[in-house]
């Protein structure tokens, strides 16, 4: 019997027979069971003579684990592509071991009556596959075929359902014209057009305003990626798991894919068809194609019909839509392997709601995020609930996303957080949402950056001090100023900020983090000062003379200049000075393409000078050397791809020194590794490798982002060791 808090078996039988049955729930189980424990209780004997499965029992206050949405499985996918099969080329095709489940559920236990498949009748053959215990569609919520489940349309730009025999067809057909087509997935839509098409994917970029940010592609087989991608035998392992996420993978140089999908990028993020749609649909094609998220650069993926007709239109020439509702919006999750080990970016379909595991047992709390790639976090007992990707909290759009989507969470998981946990900065709306709410919760304040190390130690399962090493873009320091560049010793309880880069004026605030050349204007003229703006530098000329004395001003005046010790800004700066990237389209483009500027065989040890000072008691690594070198260079016309090289492997030993120095003042040997920046394989791996040369046990992430994707764990572990038991 299926209840809200577990499954409840009764069997009867001998000592040896009812041992194995045990043994065998376990060794046995379905592909896609996650067994938490099992607890076996002797009973009185009742004389059941047939197998027999309850109604489904609602329990107050319980909860059970809720799936994800899984790729479709090997069995159905053969049914899927076999003509011969009642469910050939069938867009819903699914079992107990694959297709929706998040996004269809309302509610605890899942039986179809609390799903959105409910107003779908089964037909008698359905019916048949369902009740049958030996039928891998035994009591698949989701199952239909044909003649009794969802189906799809075409629907023309102005909304009008197009009359057609075979949609996906037709949907290929039009792909292969140029056209962009939206596509209703799992969890939302998609965009969609052919991805060796330069002039369909330009147009694409136009309508969604989305001028260089890296759209991901979809091809129909491992086959078909190796073809445009190397492949290692992980990335090939995660490519096809059941999770199938989109994977960063290094793009060939003959691939027939359009440089327009992913603008000065070594790396295509590629995925496989993970429902029968996409199968079909990619087969029908023969081409590989652009799928990316549904929306206008920085809302919410649409997903419902009506939703996406309105807010889609005028970007897609045509709609694939079905009607079969999502109930839950549900992005693609991003990941890389970097040293055989998966690392997600984005942290959505196919993981979450899966749970995080404590390792300790938690109070109910709420923790609300950060402000870019947001997630929020709930906990109970021994389970974080990380939320899916709910994106960048700019707009109202994704605020609402935010809001519905904690209320289904604590519906699913019968939580009451008392609890609320947010971060410092007073401007972000996850901040705004905890404050507004200080009559209902008690209120926990909690700095980014500490959020960031308990993120990983956490994932982990680390609860001793260490030394948390947090590079990102912006973070608020809980002494009023822009962090990002940071060395704390840290644990679940708290903090000690130990060290961090050197300040410099964030020169027009967010206008610095648009333009990065502002960020090298202020680098240069705070560090080495106004005589260093004499140099021949390149980005210099391209500058508005105009323009440099107002910054001047502001930098004299400190006119809308907060100080950063940010890394991420560092990086920028870097970046514009080398004329890789003066201006920004998307977040931390800059530091993107200067990390792509480094070549992939670079074998030499140089790097730059820094110096590292010490001002009541903490830390602070000086750049001025630094910057000077990097001048030297440039003026010498080394290479681009070697002075990032060289750059790279700078932060990388500055990280490294930076730990030896406190390890030998406090002797903790675990180092964490957390922050936006560590997102740059190259560096991760320069930095991982130095600290475990020098003896350190290096903490990484893996299922939990390092960037603000991850730091909601963390705030809900704060929170929790807030107060005393």
């Amino acid at each position: 019997m299926n209840t809200s808090g577990d499954v409840k078996i009764e069997v009867e039988g001998d000592r040896e027979a009812l041992d194995k049955f045990v043994t065998e729930l376990e060794t046995m189980a379905p592909p896609l069971a996650r067994i938490e424990g099992i607890t076996a209780v002797e009973a009185t004997v009742k004389g059941y003579n047939q197998f027999e499965i309850r109604h489904s029992l609602a329990e107050e206050g319980k909860y059970q684990l809720v799936s994800p949405d899984i790729a479709t499985c090997e069995a159905c996918k053969r049914e899927l592509l076999s003509p011969e099969d009642r469910r050939y080329r069938y867009p819903f095709t699914n079992c107990t071991n694959c297709g929706p489940r998040f996004t269809i559920i309302e509610d605890i236990p899942y039986d179809r009556p609390k799903t959105t498949m409910r107003c779908f009748k089964m037909c008698p053959e359905c019916q048949r596959e369902y009740d049958d215990p030996l039928d891998r569609r035994f009591h698949a919520q989701p199952n239909a075929c044909p003649k009794c489940g969802p189906s799809l349309s075409l629907v023309n730009g102005s909304g009008e359902t197009i009359a057609c025999p075979d949609v996906i067809a037709e949907a290929s057909k039009l792909l292969k014209e140029g056209k962009i087509l939206a596509i209703k997935g799992l969890g939302g839509f998609h965009l969609a057009c052919d991805a060796t098409n330069a002039g369909a994917i330009q147009t694409l970029r136009d309508r969604k305003r989305r001028p260089y940010k890296p759209l991901a592609i979809m091809l129909a087989t491992v086959e078909e990626i190796k073809e445009h991608c190397f492949v290692s035998e992980e990335e090939e392992k995660l490519l096809a798991s059941p999770e199938c996420p989109i994977l960063l993978l290094r793009w060939k140089e003959d691939s027939s894919v359009s440089c327009k999908v992913a603008p000065e990028l070594k790396h295509l993020g590629v995925m496989l068809p993970y429902t029968p749609l996409h199968h079909v649909l990619l087969r029908e094609t023969g081409m590989p194609l652009v799928m990316t998220s549904g929306n206008i650069s920085e809302e919410p993926i649409a997903k419902d019909n009506d939703e996406a007709i309105r807010r889609l239109k005028g970007i897609a020439d045509f709609f694939v839509v079905h009607n079969r509702d999502i109930y839950a919006r549900y992005d693609d999750s991003l990941a890389i392997v970097e040293k055989g080990k998966p690392q997600l970016v984005r942290r959505a379909r196919g993981y979450a709601p899966y749970p995080i595991h404590l390792p300790f047992r938690a109070k109910e709390i709420l923790a609300c995020g950060a402000e870019l790639k947001n997630t929020f976090c709930v906990t109970k007992e021994d389970h974080a609930f990380i939320s899916q990707h709910i994106g960048d909290m700019e707009n109202l759009e994704t605020l609402e996303h935010f809001e519905n989507t904690i209320e289904l969470y604590l519906k699913l998981f019968r939580i009451k957080p008392r609890i609320l946990a947010y971060d410092l900065h007073p401007e972000y709306l996850s901040t705004k949402y905890a404050k507004e709410r200080a009559d209902e919760f008690t209120l926990v304040p909690v700095q980014h950056h500490h959020a960031h190390i308990v993120s990983c130690m956490v994932e982990n399962g680390v609860q001793e001090p260490v030394i948390g090493v947090a590079f990102d873009g912006t973070g608020y320091g809980s002494d009023g100023t822009i962090w990002g560049g940071e060395f704390l010793i840290a644990d679940y309880r708290g903090f000690e900020r130990v060290g961090h880069l050197e300040y410099v004026p964030l020169l027009g605030g967010a206008a610095a983090i648009e333009r990065p050349y502002r960020m090298a204007f202020s680098y240069l003229y705070t560090l080495l000062g106004e005589g260093i703006l004499d140099c021949e530098l390149p980005f210099l000329r391209d500058i508005d003379q105009h323009e440099k004395e107002v910054m001047k001003r502001q930098l004299e005046k400190g006119i809308n200049c907060p100080l950063t010790s940010s890394c991420g800004r560092l990086f920028d700066g870097i970046s514009a000075l080398l004329g890789i990237r003066g201006t920004v389209d998307y977040e931390a483009q800059a530091a993107i393409e200067l990390e792509m500027a480094a070549p992939d065989d670079f074998q030499g040890t140089d790097s730059y000078p820094f110096s590292i000072a010490e001002q009541d008691g903490v830390k602070i690594v000086k750049l001025s050397e630094l910057f000077q070198a990097v001048i030297h260079d440039v003026e010498n016309r080394l290479s681009i791809g070697t002075i990032s090289a060289k750059f790279h492997r700078t932060i990388a030993q500055i990280a490294a020194e930076m730990c030896q120095r406190i390890a030998a003042e406090r002797g903790i040997r675990k180092v964490a590794l957390s922050g936006g920046v560590f997102q740059n394989r190259l560096l991760l791996r320069l930095t991982a490798d130095l600290l475990e040369r020098e003896g350190f046990a290096v903490l990484t992430h893996s299922l939990v982002p390092t960037n603000d994707g991850g730091i909601s764990l963390g705030q809900a572990t704060i929170a929790n060791f807030s107060f005393s038991d």
